[in-house]
């Protein structure tokens, strides 16, 4: 019987957590898996928890983005620094978030979607950590 990668599996999963972005025009999710390939948890970009946005919010797409908290930062506030291994976002993470994830001593992170803005490959490079897209997993195909 043939079984889905580790990487494929966190994923699938980072998949899944999207689903529950309340941003219509960006549904990031991101799920991180500690040394034993165990689930420490998911996280999808959003505001912050118990805020309700005023009506009118998400139709500003350019105003409004200052104030979303990214995916891999609210993943962040799940663990402690050298707990996790591995982290999966749907998206390559910012740089912001890249600098974030390197300080936090994660070793492989994985993603689905190019962000061209991105300077993750330079920062990956310089810290040696295993940054890979995987655009196919067990979810690609599935609608976000």
């Amino acid at each position: 019987m043939d079984r889905i990668s580790i990487p494929e599996y966190a994923m699938a999963l980072a998949h899944v957590a999207s689903l529950r972005s309340e941003d219509p025009y960006r549904k990031v999710g991101a799920a991180a898996l500690d040394f034993d390939n165990r689930v420490v948890g998911t996280a999808y970009n959003g505001l912050a928890p118990g805020y309700d946005a005023p009506i009118g919010f998400w139709d500003d797409r350019d105003g409004r983005q200052k104030f979303m908290l990214h995916a891999e930062i609210n993943l962040c506030s799940l663990f402690r620094r050298g707990e996790v291994k591995l982290v999966a976002s749907t998206t390559m993470p910012c740089t912001a978030c890249m600098q974030t994830l390197c300080a936090y001593g994660i070793r492989e992170i994985y993603y689905r979607d190019v962000y061209h803005a991105s300077e993750a490959p330079e920062i990956a490079a310089l810290y040696g950590i295993r940054l890979e897209r995987i655009a196919e997993h067990p979810l690609s195909g599935a609608e976000v």
